[in-house]
């Protein structure tokens, strides 16, 4: 892994694939015990959490159905405070066990706008699983149920993420580089 330039902003190392990969097949191997039998949804909140789902999915070997919404409240390296929901849920899922994948949560703004419309819908459960989770940056409170890794607050691109729609394309997760 080297440096990595996005836009005007560079780039350092911060996660390697193969820590990647291992933290996900660890998550698999635990959703695949808990949720024996129970045939949850894995909700995956775009566009972010995409690269992610598709690893994690793979290795899921329980009966279990993949949805996709979108919902969005960044913009360059910062939130905007606004949550939008571009792509709403199409599938019911009223009594069932919902796995909510995300690819980060910092403020947990976003999670908390969507939850109370998702509850609403009267599932069995839902629990959080993300790939990072900023834990100093929490803003509203919302219960992360798995989290891959723990991050301090550092702005980071890569495996998904992206700053203004760019550099979700790596194996690794990099985070901005200090001046």
């Amino acid at each position: 892994m080297s440096t990595f330039k996005v836009l005007d902003k560079e780039f350092v190392p911060y996660l390697s694939e193969a820590d990647i990969q291992a933290k996900i097949a660890e998550l698999a191997k635990q959703l695949n015990v808990e949720y024996a039998g129970k045939k949850p949804i894995f909700l995956s909140i775009l566009n972010g959490s995409f690269l992610f789902t598709a690893d994690l999915f793979r290795q899921i070997t329980i009966e279990a159905e993949v949805c996709f919404i979108k919902l969005a409240s960044y913009k360059g390296t910062s939130s905007t405070g606004n949550v939008i929901t571009a792509i709403g849920l199409d599938t019911s899922v009223s009594g069932r066990d919902i796995i909510i994948i995300e690819d980060i949560i910092d403020t947990g703004k976003t999670l908390h706008h969507f939850l109370p419309q998702l509850a609403a819908q009267q599932p069995t459960s839902i629990k959080i699983a993300v790939l990072l989770n900023k834990t100093e940056a929490l803003a509203f409170p919302v219960k992360v149920d798995y989290a891959c890794f723990d991050i301090p607050n550092k702005f980071v691109v890569g495996y998904g993420l992206d700053y203004d729609g760019l550099g979700r394309n790596t194996r690794e997760i990099y985070q901005l580089k200090e001046s």
